[in-house]
């Protein structure tokens, strides 16, 4: 078993440990920012555990998932929405 896999963060390729989430791999990428607030804040995972539900992303082209409780395989992409 590798002991990293590679994922794309808004279009960068970043190598992160295998078994890491989401929201780890997007603290390697130095992405700080998960999505908007409805009057444009910028948000961040904040509970660690899905409550918040801070920590929306898209990964692999399905919206709305929490970076907090998804685990990185090979070849995921993460897309924040960010400005690249």
């Amino acid at each position: 078993m590798d002991s990293e896999c590679g994922v794309v963060v808004d279009g960068v390729p970043v190598r992160v440990p295998a078994g890491a989430s989401v929201v780890a791999a997007l603290v390697i990428a130095q992405q700080f920012r998960t999505r908007l607030s409805v009057t444009g804040e910028t948000r961040f995972a904040l509970c660690g555990m899905g409550h918040c539900q801070e920590c929306r992303v898209t990964i692999d082209a399905r919206a709305h998932q929490l970076a907090c409780q998804a685990l990185c395989h090979e070849g995921m992409v993460i897309e924040t929405g960010a400005p690249t």
